[in-house]
This record gives structure tokens, sequence and C-alpha cells, in this order.
């Protein structure tokens, strides 16, 4: 029912200069694999195989990473170093994948807006890579978590989670009424809100299921914080019209837009999933 899963992937990185001056923040990597491939991993995982990046100056390695080698493949072929591309061929053996430019960075709202051309007229996914999560034990991934919620509710569907107050700045944050254990009706949302004007501490991470809808409201929304184009302010619309529901996922989440964030995540994958193989 849900195919495909959208990636903006235009953003500088800043925050891991002097790293990322002419390496996408995407493709650093945890461990051994790029931000962006362990995204596009959950994705296949809920069954998403028609994968849209909306990418920008700079960002060729992204759709590098997704093609084949063939001077590497020449190079290592019948050696045991040829194991080491498993799983990326595995990926791109079941995935197609399609690209788009983002020209100014006008915020995710403006990003996702310019995905419309590879997402088309039905209902997608979209993953910020930034935020890397993964499994706690046997369950299901957190994208497919989502895709199974879709099919009961229908509606655009964010995941959340909660925060300590010194962080709520940092998020989107919603407000509404608890319909299920961990299951909102959304009524309110705040892009970046101080603490004292949040309607909780129900954070928005990068996990989304948007109904299409959303493009035409994107288009009617204006400029909102830091002069950008938020999908906050969009998805308060189709809140205020429709239905948006809050998902408190299950599993662990890392914000790798961060140093800690990023260093906490590889040192939880090595420790948890690479050194176990």
């Amino acid at each position: 029912m849900i195919k495909k899963c959208l990636f903006p992937v235009a953003g500088y990185g800043t925050r891991f200069l002097p790293a990322t001056k002419s390496m996408p923040k995407e493709m650093l990597p945890v461990v051994n694999k790029p931000l962006v491939q362990y995204g596009v991993e959950e994705s296949l995982e809920a069954g998403l195989t028609e994968i849209g990046f909306v990418t920008g100056r700079g960002k060729r390695a992204i759709e590098d990473h997704f093609d084949v080698s063939y001077e590497l493949e020449h190079q290592i072929a019948g050696t045991d170093k040829e194991a080491y591309l498993t799983s990326i061929r595995e990926v791109m053996a079941q995935c197609t994948f399609s690209f788009t430019r983002q020209r100014e960075m006008r915020g995710l709202g403006d990003a996702i807006l310019n995905g419309r051309r590879l997402v088309g007229d039905e209902p997608f996914a979209v993953v910020l890579s930034d935020d890397l999560c993964v499994k706690d034990g046997e369950m299901d991934g957190v994208l497919k978590q989502m895709v199974g919620l879709f099919k009961q509710f229908r509606c655009s569907i964010v995941a959340i989670q909660e925060v300590p107050d010194d962080q709520i700045h940092k998020f989107g944050v919603i407000g509404g009424e608890q319909i299920k254990q961990g299951i909102y009706q959304v009524n309110h949302m705040v892009e970046k809100p101080k603490k004292e004007d949040a309607p909780s501490n129900l954070a928005i991470i990068g996990r989304y299921i948007l109904t299409p809808d959303i493009f035409e409201i994107l288009e009617n929304t204006p400029p909102g914080k830091n002069g950008e184009i938020q999908l906050t302010d969009a998805l308060l619309t189709q809140a205020k019209s429709g239905c948006v529901i809050g998902y408190k996922f299950k599993g662990k989440r890392f914000d790798c837009g961060s140093v800690d964030g990023f260093v906490d995540a590889t040192s939880y994958v090595y420790k948890n999933l690479y050194s176990q193989k």
C-alpha cells in the first residue's frame, strides 16, 4: 500500500565541519555503513522499495553509493573483501532510486515539496538520516511499525518520543489526546518552542508517513520559524482539517546530527550489532 520513501538529504551538516565540507553528512559512517544506508535498509524492511532523494550541490556521493562501482568491484572480485559489499548489493537489488534537487535551503517543508515529482499522488514515508533508529530486540523497525499503523488510521503519522525539558527547543513538539497506548491524535504542533511554550514533552523525530494532500498544503504554507517552510506548520493545518497521529515508537533513536549522538550511535552499533556478526 505504501511503496515510496523520501529522503531529504540537501542539508549542509554544519555541525560536522570540516568533515562535511566536501562529504555529505548522510555519508558519515556509523562503524562500516553510512547513515543513509541504515535509513534505506529500514525502509526496505517496511516494504518501501521506491526510494527518492531530494539532494543538493555536493551530494553526488549519495547517488554513487547506491550504484555499481565497476573499478572497485573488479579489483576485489574473488577476494574475501568482496563480502563487505553484501549489504549494499542487497539494497541495490531490491530498491529503485530516483533523485531531484532542492536548489535553495528553504526548510524541510520545501524539501518535501520538491520531492513531489518523485512521489506522485500517493501516501509515502519520509526518513531524516540524521536520526538513526535501531530495533530494540526482535521487534520491527520504526518505519515498519508506522506502516502497520497507517493501515489502521489511513492518515499522516509522525514518530514521537519524550525528551527532557532542556532539549525541547531543538524539536517540533506535538500536543494531543492519547487515544490508545502510545498513540495520540494531534491537535497542536509547535516548531522548536521554548520550554514554557511547548504543548508537551513529546518531540517529533525524523520518521513520517504523509498523505499526498500534504503537498497542496505545503504550497500554501508561508515561511515560519527561521524564514523556512516548516513541515510542522503544514502538518498542523492537516491536523485541523483531518487527522494526524503521533506515535510513540518502540526502539532506540540516536541524534546523529550532533557529535555526541553520533559517537553514542557508533558505540552502540559496534557493541550490539557489528561485533555480534
